[in-house]
């Protein structure tokens, strides 16, 4: 697996973000990023209907910053809003290189601002995961009823981006990935998905909200027999799918695909004034902290960017072995 691409600081040096062109109506553009390990909208979507406005024709480039990482942490915030988000990213001990990925930025579609923030923890490879960096927040707003019905097409592009990464798995490899997933639509509007154990946690007046289910073997037994597969529980080790794989829902996978699902769990929230920040995270960091720690660990620190290293740190204090990621988005001061 390539390790995280390169990141480069928007008010530095170097590449920055290439201006995303939207033809005829307006653009779309970053915001507020300071680190970026390459995520992007890319692709050439379908008009899209903001409310009173249709955008047709329309070119959404991908921005670009190329290389390989030399940062592990960054932070950026909302243009609109007091809204600030925050990252960081470990590697494990496993012998093997970094199999995290992420997305965290603001982008600007007409009179929207949407937060668009992910992890993507890969297994057997970083192909999957840079796959989904690049194109599943592509795929999600392509979908033509994204605006009137962003759960069935938030749906609707987890299955058709699997499905992409299974055509070109002869590319891509036999690995796969997990994927937590949240757009923050006008800072009042969150919606959160996921396939896997990388989960999301929302801070509410002090408590913590688990987003996300987590889709282990046990829990999804019957679905994965009803397919023909089975599910191990040997001593000293952890459920697996076939003995091999210990979630029961992910990206790729193409040899235990017939014993998996893709499809995510989706749940929408108000942000109102009792939200006070979300925590998304891979298992690194869920393994060896339960949600209430890591939220009150969070809501002491300011600054998200501090928080999500604070949390990272506690994680390997812990002896955490695996990869470690986490974004933290702060919804006001």
């Amino acid at each position: 697996m390539k390790p995280q691409n390169s990141c480069i600081r928007s008010h530095g040096h170097g590449l920055s973000a290439i201006l995303v062109i939207v033809e005829n109506c307006g653009q779309m553009r970053l915001m507020g990023h300071n680190c970026s390990h390459g995520a992007a909208v890319v692709g050439s979507p379908k008009a899209l209907t903001l409310q009173s406005q249709t955008f047709s024709k329309t070119l959404l480039m991908s921005y670009v910053v190329g290389g390989r990482s030399s940062c592990s942490s960054g932070k950026g915030k909302s243009h609109q809003s007091a809204v600030k988000y925050g990252f960081g990213l470990v590697k494990g001990k496993a012998n093997h290189p970094m199999e995290d990925y992420h997305v965290a930025k603001f982008v600007k579609l007409g009179e929207q601002e949407l937060g668009l923030f992910a992890i993507y923890d890969g297994h057997l490879g970083d192909s999957v995961p840079a796959y989904l960096q690049k194109h599943l927040f592509s795929n999600i707003l392509k979908e033509e009823d994204f605006w009137s019905d962003p759960a069935g097409s938030i749906i609707k592009a987890y299955e058709t981006t699997d499905q992409a990464i299974l055509s070109h798995s002869s590319d891509l490899g036999r690995g796969g990935s997990t994927a937590v997933t949240a757009i923050l639509i006008d800072n009042q509007k969150l919606w959160v998905a996921n396939v896997g154990d990388s989960r999301a946690v929302l801070s509410r007046r002090g408590g913590a909200i688990q987003m996300t289910i987590d889709h282990e073997p046990n829990t999804e037994r019957g679905m994965i027999e009803n397919k023909g597969g089975f599910v191990s529980n040997m001593p000293g080790d952890v459920a697996r799918v076939n003995g091999q794989l210990a979630v029961s829902r992910a990206f790729g996978d193409k040899n235990l695909k017939s014993h998996l699902r893709c499809d995510p769990d989706v749940r929408h929230v108000d942000i109102d004034p009792d939200a006070e920040l979300l925590i998304l995270a891979s298992d690194g960091l869920w393994k060896v902290m339960a949600n209430q720690e890591a939220v009150d660990i969070a809501r002491r620190i300011k600054d998200p960017q501090k928080a999500a290293k604070q949390l990272i740190a506690e994680a390997l204090n812990r002896e955490s072995k695996d990869d470690i990621s986490c974004v933290v988005v702060r919804f006001k001061g």
